[in-house]
Parts: C-alpha cells; sequence; structure tokens
C-alpha cells in the first residue's frame, strides 16, 4: 500500500514542524493522564504506540511503569530519530499500516493518543483491526471524541483532521473487547491540561 495523503501530510514538511513545536512537551501530564488510564489495566510487561512521534507519552509510560518494554512506530523520519534515542524504546520508522512489528507482535497494552483522528476514514477499519490483533490484553485510543464522524480544519488543512467516536466502533466490531473506563481532559486543567481529550481504555475478554 502506498502512503495516503494523511501520511505523506504526517510524513513531510508538516510532521517535522509538528515535531519541533512539541519538543519541549509536558511530559508531566503526561504522566498524570497514563496514571489515571492504568488505574484498569494490570499486570502490563509490554506497550507499544502507534504513532509515537519523539516518544512523550513513551516517557510518561516510563516512568510509571519503568520495567516495562516499550516500542513505538512513527512515520515521520525526523520524530522517528528522536524517538529512537531513547534507550528503554524500541523505536520503528514507517507507516502503522506497513510495519512488520505490529503484525509479528503482541503487547499488553497497545495505545494511540492524537493519530486515529488523523487517519483517512476509510482506512480506519484497518487501523482498528491493527490495534486489536496487536493487543494480547488492552487497547486505549486517546482522541477527540463526536458522537458522529465530523471533519475538522486543521491549522487551515483540509482532510487531515477527523473527530468520531473510535472507541464505540472498535467496540461495536470487535465482540471480544469491552469498556474498562474512559475519561476526558479539559485544555484549561489548572494542574495537567491536555487538548481536550477523550480517553477510552478497553479489554480482551
Amino acid at each position: 500500500m502506498g502512503e495516503t495523503f494523511q501520511e505523506e501530510f504526517w510524513s513531510g514538511e508538516f510532521g517535522d514542524n509538528y515535531t519541533n513545536r512539541n519538543r519541549g512537551g509536558e511530559v508531566v501530564s503526561n504522566i498524570f493522564l497514563f496514571s489515571q488510564i492504568l488505574r484498569g489495566a494490570h499486570g502490563g510487561e509490554t506497550a507499544c504506540e502507534l504513532g509515537a512521534n519523539i516518544g512523550l507519552n513513551l516517557m510518561a509510560l516510563h516512568v510509571l511503569l519503568p520495567q516495562a518494554r516499550l516500542t513505538g512506530v512513527e512515520i515521520n523520519q525526523k520524530a522517528a530519530d528522536e524517538l529512537a534515542k531513547l534507550p528503554y524504546v524500541s523505536a520503528h520508522h514507517g507507516s502503522i499500516y506497513e510495519t512488520e512489528v505490529l503484525r509479528k507482535s503482541k503487547f499488553d497494552f497497545v495505545f494511540t493518543k492524537g493519530v486515529l483522528i488523523h487517519q483517512a476514514p476509510d482506512l480506519l477499519p484497518e487501523a482498528y483491526e491493527l490495534l486489536h490483533q496487536a493487543s494480547r490484553r488492552y487497547i486505549m485510543v486517546c482522541e477527540y471524541y463526536n458522537p458522529t464522524p465530523v471533519e475538522v480544519d486543521y491549522r487551515g488543512n483540509a482532510a487531515v483532521l477527523f473527530k468520531r467516536d473510535f472507541a464505540g466502533e472498535m467496540l461495536e466490531r470487535y465482540p471480544d473487547l469491552e469498556l474498562v473506563d474512559y475519561g476526558f481532559v479539559y485544555h484549561r486543567d489548572w494542574n495537567f491540561p491536555q487538548d481536550d481529550l477523550n480517553w477510552f481504555l478497553m479489554r480482551k475478554g
């Protein structure tokens, strides 16, 4: 499969600029976020992030789960190079749809954070399948929620940001998944803000 428009967008100059903007990102807020999420996910020894960028989420997981073996997949070369510098992360550069580690390995905890919103809508079933098959136990999606699919302008760019009920679609698609917990983090949170994100933790039955 060749790169989609969205993948070309994020692997190119815009993705480079995104990486530069997030280089000083607040890891403390991520630590708090994942501490809430992990209350419902027990006993994980391996975790994998689809669309890891420079690893801010994996940095937070490493603080909370220092013994866990962490893997990150990132399509932007510049970000993947930064990700590979983290000694506790196995970094893989490439599209989530073509990276072999997602098809050959299983992880206790597989997740996305701000990644499904940027996928071509017609490829979401494949993205859901990757999350499902790569997970041994838990799947977490942390994205912009909307009860019905909607496209949103993103910094003057069209067709690169979509809101919908990602978790709900996965729960309907896979009968072996159950919802464990969910939450919302407001951008005006006094202590640990996030970008108005909804997170959903699901477990394989």
